[in-house]
């Protein structure tokens, strides 16, 4: 139900019209090479309380998704998705980026900190009918970023 509801297609055509998110994509070679990885930003107030008690710096983008193929991972896809977030989060005036990541993905905590993030809060996130329990990490921007 997760999938359906937030990562099709009709979900894709929406995220890339909506004039608050940014769709990266990380492709093999040139323009045309196929997609390893994608990320999302989102710019805009969030409606989550829970975030809003853990991101205090604003204006605040949110790093939705940093997603890569398996058979990509540790071949430096996924740092090049996040440096572009980060840079492109910057350059549009933020202050901070935050993203939500659940709390057993030690994998993806330890990326996350390697680049700069750490956790401020907590919060709690549906997937079908189950709960989740995420840390919402931040990183603020600033000088060189």
């Amino acid at each position: 139900a997760f999938i359906a509801t937030n990562l099709s297609t009709e979900c894709f055509t929406g995220y890339l019209a909506d004039p608050d998110r940014e769709v990266l994509l990380a492709r093999e070679g040139r323009l045309q090479g196929p997609v390893l990885g994608y990320a999302m930003l989102i710019r805009g107030a969030t409606t989550d309380p829970d975030v809003a008690r853990a991101v205090t710096v604003q204006p605040a983008v949110e790093l939705s998704k940093i997603y890569v193929l398996p058979d990509h991972h540790g071949a430096g896809v996924a740092t090049a998705l996040m440096d572009d977030a980060v840079r492109r989060a910057a350059n549009g005036g933020a202050r901070c980026v935050w993203l939500g990541v659940n709390q057993n993905n030690q994998r993806a905590q330890r990326f996350y900190g390697k680049h700069g993030f750490t956790i401020a809060g907590t919060k709690t996130f549906t997937v079908g009918s189950a709960l989740e329990n995420d840390f919402v990490m931040v990183r603020p921007l600033g000088g060189g970023d």
